[in-house]
């Protein structure tokens, strides 16, 4: 090559590609641009995503039944157990080693009484452990379950002021 293409070079080709150049790293600027705006959107999408909360609106087509409540002591090494009935003067007494049942009523007057609902043994004496039993209060204002917590055999209980409607038959 000869000083003569060299300088041809130099002032044809070399400002060519120094403009190509420049047109390479203005398209490459714009494209790393471009890759952090995409990669900002997706992180912002991801994180509008997982921090977002559905909201739902409950279509209630019925008032909510009050779900029944016992308040029962945390204690379970207890022998007698006292369970609210949704009626403000009466109770229901569970012997929890054994499974026997008492209507406990009060008043402010002299109407207070204690009647046995049932006395049989729903298990033998050599079986019986405190907290075997337990009473789960139904929707029913009258009916509990009892249930044996060993064994899972369960009872329906009814109270009532009436003797002739008090009961506790097993569910099979």
């Amino acid at each position: 090559m000869s000083i003569e293409d060299i300088a041809y070079l130099v002032e044809n080709e070399a400002p060519k590609k120094r403009g190509l150049s420049n047109q390479l790293s203005l398209f490459l600027s714009k494209a790393q641009l471009m890759k952090k705006i995409i990669i900002s959107l997706i992180v912002a999408l991801v994180t509008t995503t997982v921090f977002a909360q559905i909201q739902t609106i409950p279509i209630i087509t019925s008032p909510p039944t009050p779900t029944p409540m016992s308040i029962v002591s945390p204690d379970t090494g207890v022998v007698f157990r006292l369970f609210s009935t949704q009626n403000t003067w009466t109770f229901i007494e569970l012997n929890t080693r054994n499974g026997q049942l008492w209507q406990v009523q009060y008043s402010t007057g002299n109407k207070q009484m204690t009647i046995p609902l049932s006395m049989v043994t729903r298990v033998a004496k050599e079986d019986e452990r405190n907290g075997r039993f337990f009473l789960y209060p139904t929707q029913n204002i009258h009916n509990f379950i009892l249930l044996d917590q060993l064994d899972g055999r369960v009872w329906q209980v009814q109270w009532s002021t009436e003797d002739e409607k008090r009961l506790v038959i097993p569910i099979e």
